[in-house]
This record gives structure tokens, sequence and C-alpha cells, in this order.
């Protein structure tokens, strides 16, 4: 018996019969999970992932049809701020049957199956099958590279750190030039008071 790799998303569709044409509808809540995302944004740790699952069989496979719902968290790029974002995406994925070696008649080989060379073939575990690769891309394909909160946000002020937008228009900083800084701190003993000179043979 094979073992079931074990994973955050596996499913298993046993109750869908292996006749082309048969047809299951499932309302699916993953909510244990990695975050899942990019850097800047993602959906956070075991963060409720909904997903409405539709599954077919077909004569190579199992074919799932799903749309997916859930919350992205991150930091806006210019002020930090918080950024969230509802995710909702449709996948469409084909899993092949597994090869049954008791089988006198073997199954279609997955190489006679047509599929998009860039896209690898996703094979059905007994009857599981793992969401996670298609769940994974509909979520990230889907979150902004470099999040931001207001396309018009004007960021911080680099030299005090806050946001320009609650700043005066005048507000500014005085620039001091590094290549300066060692004579300043010169001109600043120039005001200093001498010690007192002591007598002529005092010890």
């Amino acid at each position: 018996m094979n073992s079931v790799h074990q994973g955050p998303f596996l499913f298993n569709c046993a109750d869908l019969p292996r006749r082309a044409g048969e047809l299951r509808e499932y309302e699916l809540t993953f909510d244990a999970h990695e975050p899942l995302g990019i850097p800047l944004f993602a959906v956070p740790q075991d963060e409720p992932i909904e997903v409405d699952l539709r599954l077919q069989a077909v004569e190579e496979g199992v074919l799932a049809s799903a749309t997916v719902r859930a919350l992205a968290v991150g930091e806006c790029i210019r002020c930090l701020d918080r950024v969230e974002q509802e995710v909702e995406e449709d996948f469409h994925e084909l899993y092949i049957y597994e090869s049954d070696p008791r089988s006198r008649q073997p199954k279609r080989r997955e190489a006679e199956v047509i599929v998009d060379d860039e896209d690898p073939v996703l094979t059905m575990q007994g009857d599981y099958i793992d969401l996670e690769a298609p769940i994974r891309d509909a979520i990230i394909l889907n979150l902004p590279v470099n999040p931001l909160c207001d396309e018009n946000c004007l960021g911080l002020c680099p030299g005090c750190g806050v946001k320009w937008e609650e700043l005066p228009e005048d507000h500014g900083h005085d620039q001091v030039d590094i290549r300066w800084a060692g004579l300043e701190k010169l001109a600043g003993l120039e005001n200093l008071t001498p010690p007192p000179e002591r007598p002529e043979g005092s010890v």
C-alpha cells in the first residue's frame, strides 16, 4: 500500500466515483498552514483559506475546479502601514490517476495526457489530491510585488521617520555635510574657558 504524502491541503475524494462525468462539490476551509505569499505580502499562518471545490471524474483522472478566497496582509513599501487585500481567484487542474500495478489493463500513461510543457503533471495519491500547488499559485499570482496603502502615499521623512502627509509643508531638517562633522567638533572647543595659569614656583 502506497504511503500518502501528508500536507495541510490534502483532500480525500474517495466519494467521487471513477466514472467519467461524475461530479461532486465541496465547501472547504483550510486553517492550519504556513504563510502563503511573498516576503512583503502573504496570507498569514493559519489564516482561513476558503475553497469552493468542484471535482469531475474524467478518463485520465480528476478535474478540479475551484474558487479560492483568503485575506492577505503586508506592509506599505513607502510608509510601512498595514495593508490588507482580499484574494479571490479560480483555478482548474487535472490530477492524473496513479498507475495500478494490480490491473491487467494498465491505465493510460501520464506521458499520453496532453498538458502544457511548462506545467507540472499533478498525480493523485490513491483517493487523495493535494491542493497546495494550485492554491499557492492562485494566491501568490494575485499579490502585488510592491504593496502600497495608497497609490498617492508620500512615504516617510528620512530625517525623522514621520509620515510626510502628517507634516507641515515647510517641514525640513538641516543637512550636515559629514565631511565637516569633525571640524564642527573642533569649533566647539573654541568656546571652552581655558584653565587658570599656575603661579610660578607652584607644584
